[in-house]
């Protein structure tokens, strides 16, 4: 039997796959991602999220479908404020050597 080869990934795909800006990338998802979520949870329709996010309703599907070109971190940040959401920032000294700096997004 043959072997299949593989990689092992970093941990972060966009960085895997050669996109520039790997970290923002990642936090920029995991952000609307979590937008998503919280508007599936409440039952909206685009319609209705545009109305609450302050976009139109094209721009709100492109955001669910995690196409993020046009969406900067402090918008989607907004978009959490606007959802009702806290946001705490904290920042920590980095200890790894073996894995870059990242953000990471936690939600509650």
């Amino acid at each position: 039997m043959s072997k299949i080869e593989h990689e092992v990934s970093s941990g972060n795909v966009f960085a895997d796959i050669g996109m520039a800006e790997p970290v923002e990338s990642l936090a920029k998802a995991e952000l609307a991602r979590k937008v998503g979520s919280i508007i599936k949870h409440r039952h909206l329709n685009q319609a209705e999220a545009a109305k609450l996010l302050g976009i139109d309703q094209p721009k709100v599907s492109r955001l669910l479908r995690g196409q993020l070109k046009e969406f900067s971190m402090t918008k989607l940040l907004d978009f959490m404020l606007r959802l009702d959401r806290d946001i705490e920032i904290r920042i920590k000294k980095h200890r790894s050597r073996r894995v870059p700096p990242r953000i990471e997004v936690l939600a509650c």
